[in-house]
């Protein structure tokens, strides 16, 4: 069985947990035995006509030579194929979820490309060629079916490599990702001003909003950002942490919080996180916070003074995700696709 793989680039060249799950999918349908093709397919969201371009792009598509095809994220269902499973990562959210933050006086205009945008997306979804949609979490399952009336299964990627370590509890928090204003890494940033115990926070990654959220750090000698840093780097940053605090809004997924509960380390979300929230169990494995930064700064608090706690909570948190391999993965596509 010959199978394509239709992901989508980013125009910046920005990559993230979408393209790990690109690497780790092939990877594991490679090692199942499938001949596998990843076609990388450039996405412009510029503008809104670029947006419509990018959805035809798709759409014509040719991918006839391939036996099926597994479809990720927008607008890369609109591919026709009539062996077609999708496993979403999720829609353009800037339609969907976030519409209203983004545009909070929108106008007509803006109306009407967000009703364009989901009317294509629930006629690409809801095609008799899409055998079947897995969604990569529970946020992004209940998303698609609150906007676009689909169900889904549930299947959570797992990591692209196995390389995590635990090491004692440490110092300093750790918070790995993109600085983007969805992540709401000024939460953390303002919580500290709150702690009363001497933890650092060390930042790791860059994005769009970095400047702002430095601006906002800069008179706290406790906060320090590290940049991109290697998998190397990364292994040891959270293994050496005290904990990993992880307040986005509404994620999709997340890989931070399983990279984090491989390094037997507790996770600090929020009630409205998304994905992190489902993961982590009110002081089993972490904390679920309202998104506030007094409540973060007490279960920060918490953490340094109880370090027998940390301990226990990491390794309930590593244990919770045994079972989520790409072996498994693949096997369930490889079904889907096959019957």
């Amino acid at each position: 069985m010959k199978i394509a793989i239709i992901s989508v680039v980013s125009l910046s060249g920005d990559t993230g947990g979408a393209e790990r799950l690109y690497a780790g999918l092939t990877t594991a349908l490679s090692n199942a035995g499938v001949d596998i093709d990843l076609l990388q397919i450039t996405s412009d969201e510029s503008n809104f006509e670029a947006i419509k371009e990018t959805y035809l792009k798709f759409y014509d598509l040719d991918v006839t030579k391939y036996d099926g095809v597994i479809s990720t994220k927008a607008p890369s269902y609109l591919v026709r194929h009539r062996n077609h499973v999708c496993y979403l990562i999720h829609t353009m959210r800037v339609f969907y979820d976030m519409f209203e933050s983004e545009f909070p006086d929108p106008d007509r205009v803006l109306l009407d490309q967000q009703q364009f945008i989901i009317r294509l997306d629930n006629a690409a979804l809801s095609s008799s060629r899409i055998k079947k949609i897995y969604s990569i979490g529970y946020e992004v399952a209940n998303r698609l079916k609150k906007y676009n009336f689909l169900e889904s299964e549930v299947l959570h990627p797992a990591l692209l490599f196995e390389s995590f370590k635990s090491g004692e509890p440490g110092d300093y928090l750790f918070m790995p990702g993109r600085l983007h204003r969805w992540k709401r890494v000024d939460l953390v940033i303002n919580a500290m001003q709150y702690v009363k115990n001497p933890v650092k926070l060390l930042i790791a990654g860059a994005g769009e909003d970095e400047k702002y959220f430095k601006s906002i750090a800069k008179n706290d000698s406790r906060i320090e950002f590290l940049g991109r840093v290697s998998d190397e780097e990364l292994i040891d940053l959270y293994a050496n942490s005290l904990a990993v605090p992880f307040t986005p809004i509404h994620e999709d997924y997340g890989y931070v919080t399983l990279e984090a509960f491989k390094s037997c380390k507790p996770i600090i979300t929020c009630e409205d996180s998304g994905e992190p929230a489902y993961f982590v169990k009110n002081g089993i494995n972490g904390f679920v916070c309202n998104p506030n930064p007094n409540d973060i700064a007490e279960k920060i608090d918490y953490l340094f003074n109880n370090r027998n706690k940390v301990i226990e909570m990491g390794r309930n948190g590593k244990s919770s995700i045994s079972k989520i391999t790409w072996p498994n993965i693949a096997q369930k596509l490889i079904e889907t696709l096959g019957s």
